[in-house]
């Protein structure tokens, strides 16, 4: 299951709603995510996702 620090869904009627930190699977009905404070959340109304992973540099 993908991890994502920053989940931007856009909706349909073009807003956002941006989630931190948190573990997200797409589905065709779709997206569910769950919160590093526990809990699950279903969103339907999905245009588009963009998942953002900020990982430090190691050399």
């Amino acid at each position: 299951m993908p991890h994502a620090d920053t989940l931007d869904v856009v909706h349909h009627d073009d807003t956002r709603t941006r989630f931190k930190d948190v573990r997200y699977q797409l589905h065709r009905d779709g997206i569910r995510i769950w919160p590093a404070e526990g809990g699950e959340q279903l969103v339907t109304d999905v245009l588009m996702t963009q998942a953002y992973r900020q990982r430090t540099a190691t050399d």
